[in-house]
């Protein structure tokens, strides 16, 4: 009987260890696919700013500004951040991870460029606010997806029915040019994201469990985790933006 009792209390010793190195790995991924994430918020910034800098100079483009957007090449800088996100989703199990990492560079550097216009349209005022209130909201969020027992997997569909909807009515818009139909669209953008937001998170959370053990494996997921992270914020702030943004 006593034998019994050591080997239950040395299984529940081992057990709680094992608890508590899981929960102190899963921190440290969760703390790495946040720091990646800021770490491309930053670096979209400061390209954003940048480009603006070298496009725009006393209420004009310059030369520079009127080939990056005033030429066919405009559309390599919408596109290729698209690409790169499909480049890496697709290829991101066969890349090392400073690889992966060196593509989600370049692609915020892109994002940053793409970006670069928001300041011939809003103040710089209502670009910062609307930063920080994203920042606020999007903190908020993520939490509550990190920290909820409930399962967010069912909003899954209809928030993936809700962002396809979004693509297909801003196209749609681009010919209607409707203000109605742009509001409507920025009021189910920043639903839909915010859902996303702490959806993702869980997601993100839930998939160290599968890569746990693999060292490798965390570095690509904490990128992929960053990427999906990114890009709910991105578009929070680009859908809020057009609410919040007072106009020059």
């Amino acid at each position: 009987m006593a034998d019994l009792r050591q080997n239950q209390t040395r299984y529940g010793n081992a057990s709680a260890q094992s608890d508590v190195e899981f929960d102190a790995g899963l921190r440290a991924y969760m703390l790495k696919v946040y720091n990646y994430m800021a770490l491309a918020l930053g670096v979209t910034g400061v390209a954003a700013l940048v480009t603006f800098n070298m496009t725009f100079v006393d209420g004009q483009y310059t030369q520079f500004g009127a080939l990056l957007f005033g030429s066919p090449l405009k559309w390599v800088v919408m596109l290729a951040p698209l690409g790169l996100v499909f480049f890496l989703s697709a290829k991101i199990n066969s890349m090392s991870v400073s690889t992966a990492q060196i593509t989600f560079w370049v692609f915020a550097s892109l994002m940053g460029i793409s970006l670069s216009t928001i300041f011939l349209v809003y103040t710089a005022t209502s670009i910062v606010q609307t930063f920080f209130i994203t920042a606020a909201a999007f903190a908020s969020l993520s939490l509550y997806g990190y920290t909820t027992k409930r399962s967010l997997s069912g909003m899954g569909s209809f928030l993936m029915m809700g962002l396809f909807g979004l693509i297909i009515a801003s196209v749609v818009n681009i010919f209607m040019q409707s203000s109605v139909m742009q509001f409507a669209i920025s009021a189910i953008g920043v639903l839909v994201f915010a859902g996303l937001t702490a959806y993702d998170t869980q997601k993100i959370k839930n998939m160290y469990d599968y890569v746990s053990h693999d060292e490798t494996m965390i570095g690509r997921t904490a990128i992929m985790g960053a990427l999906r992270l990114y890009l709910d914020f991105i578009n929070l702030f680009m859908f809020l933006l057009s609410f919040l943004g007072n106009r020059e």
